[in-house]
């Protein structure tokens, strides 16, 4: 998903990503109740938990919030009851995309997501996408805490497929199941990692330009910023010179 992640790196750098943190905390909180709800309220005994966790200190939430959804989570505390569902879609340039979310009203939110795709010429169709996608574990780090030969040495020695140069950071392709392990062997490396976590890598990606790109990057920005979306993955591509444009618009 190389040209959704330079459009993120872009808008970081000119401030037009400074999202607000309400609605951050709002996605990483249902991460913790959910991790904690299937795999126990210990991060120790629970790799999702424990990554939720991560993100959470990272968006600088404060730690009573993350400790009173992980009771939620677990029963302790009484809380909302949410499910995991993952919606496909087809954007335009015939552009696949699929987004995650968490619910605790399923009817709503698909309503709001196929309202969100159709009035960027797309459609949210159930079959349409996933089969465009593999499962892969990546791992990120600020860029200024290795060199890429300390990546290759490290990384690639403990299982990587794949590193990727993206701006401020080096994004780390693995297999689902050697993300944990890449990350533990950086960190035992000394080798600070902002996340290690499950992603969707598009088999193949379609280019997008012109009205055609504005329209696409529109209809991601729309789906990232509903509250009941977690994780949006899209197979566009989208040329540097493309994205500085449309980011300076």
């Amino acid at each position: 998903m190389s040209g959704h992640s330079r459009w993120s790196t872009i808008k970081h750098k000119k401030g037009a990503a400074d999202a607000k943190r309400g609605r951050i905390w709002t996605k990483v909180i249902k991460e913790v109740t959910i991790a904690a709800r299937m795999g126990g309220g210990d991060p120790n005994g629970n790799p999702r938990l424990r990554k939720a966790v991560d993100l959470c200190r990272a968006a600088n939430m404060p730690a009573e919030n993350i400790t009173r959804a992980i009771k939620r989570g677990t029963g302790e505390l009484e809380g909302v009851s949410y499910e995991e569902l993952t919606y496909e879609g087809v954007g335009p340039g015939g552009v696949l995309l699929l987004v995650d979310v968490v619910t605790d009203n399923r009817n709503r939110t698909a309503a709001e997501i196929r309202k969100i795709f159709e009035k960027a010429g797309g459609q949210m169709s159930g079959g349409a996408a996933a089969w465009g996608f593999e499962r892969k574990g990546q791992v990120r780090l600020d860029k200024k805490v290795a060199t890429e030969e300390q990546l290759f040495d490290v990384a690639l020695g403990a299982g990587a497929d794949d590193i990727a140069d993206e701006g401020d950071e080096w994004a780390i392709t693995t297999s689902i199941e050697a993300v944990d392990g890449v990350a533990k062997a950086l960190e035992t490396a000394k080798i600070a990692v902002k996340s290690a976590l499950p992603v969707m890598v598009p088999k193949n990606t379609t280019e997008v330009k012109g009205d055609e790109a504005a329209k696409l990057l529109g209809l991601v920005e729309t789906l990232d910023d509903n509250e009941d979306v977690q994780n949006v993955w899209a197979n566009f591509d989208v040329s540097e010179e493309e994205l500085q444009m449309l980011a300076e618009r």
